[in-house]
């Protein structure tokens, strides 16, 4: 039986006076949200959109993909609703990318540009595209990745869950290999560890609440600038799930 082994951590970092990041590991769901917004708005937009997906965990949808879409657009939907009831959170919103798995099939949606990478067999593969304005520049080849990421409009977004009509979600389904191991995470990390040093925890440490741990230290090391919020997975063959209580931290944490 493929199922998951997982962790999850969050921290608010060196800079930031709140954590606006949530994430939520479960046996079948994966998710991180990144949320934004004046006052209390992001750490609001980033819980709700966690608790509207977290129902997934527990859900056998006979089209993964679907199910994962819907799940987004049940969260946009959420955000919409509370700003209607709180005009006061008007402006908040959030990324979400989340994975939700049935055996060695695996559903991945994606909106903004919080991160899901792939080890496989020592390789680590970047699986989500972000959607900010760097990335479009980078696209047309008018910056390289050296020069985005230092750019001064690197924190724009041009996709984000904020309640409205527009948004548009990256969806994929994707087949699993045991031995395979996943990281979601906010830019907190990703935007200040390289992919090398990536890499390396993710490859060289087995335990996976120090490979969060060690993420997020390296994180803080480099300057804490954001919230800092991780995911990681191992796709493994036991006869029963592996765990099966979720894992919730950050804003959306009971």
């Amino acid at each position: 039986m493929i199922t998951l082994r997982y962790a999850a951590g969050s921290d608010v970092g060196r800079v930031r006076q709140g954590n606006e990041d949530s994430a939520y590991a479960g046996p079948r769901l994966l998710a991180v949200a990144d949320g934004m917004g004046g006052h209390v708005g992001g750490e609001v937009a980033s819980a709700a959109a966690v608790a509207t997906v977290a129902p997934l965990d527990h859900e056998c949808p006979p089209d993964l993909v679907a199910a994962a879409e819907n799940g987004v657009h049940r969260a946009n939907r959420r955000l919409r609703e509370m700003v209607e009831q709180d005009p006061s959170l008007t402006g908040m919103g959030t990324t979400l990318t989340l994975m939700l798995w049935d055996g060695p099939r695996v559903a991945l949606a994606h909106i903004g540009d919080s991160r899901a990478y792939l080890l496989r067999e020592g390789d680590l593969y970047q699986i989500t595209y972000d959607h900010t304005l760097v990335q479009t520049l980078m696209d047309d080849g008018r910056i390289t990745a050296e020069e985005a990421a230092r750019h001064p409009h690197r924190s724009i977004l041009l996709q984000v869950l904020d309640g409205s009509d527009t948004i548009e979600v990256d969806l994929s389904l994707r087949d699993a290999e045991v031995g395979d191991r996943y990281l979601l995470c906010s830019d907190g990390l990703s935007g200040v560890v390289d992919a090398d040093r990536l890499r390396h925890v993710l490859a060289t440490i087995d335990d996976l609440d120090t490979v969060t741990r060690t993420l997020i230290e390296l994180a803080c090391d480099a300057g804490g600038p954001d919230n800092i919020t991780c995911v990681v997975a191992d796709v493994i063959d036991e006869p029963g799930p592996a765990q099966d209580a979720p894992v919730i931290v950050g804003a959306a944490a009971p």
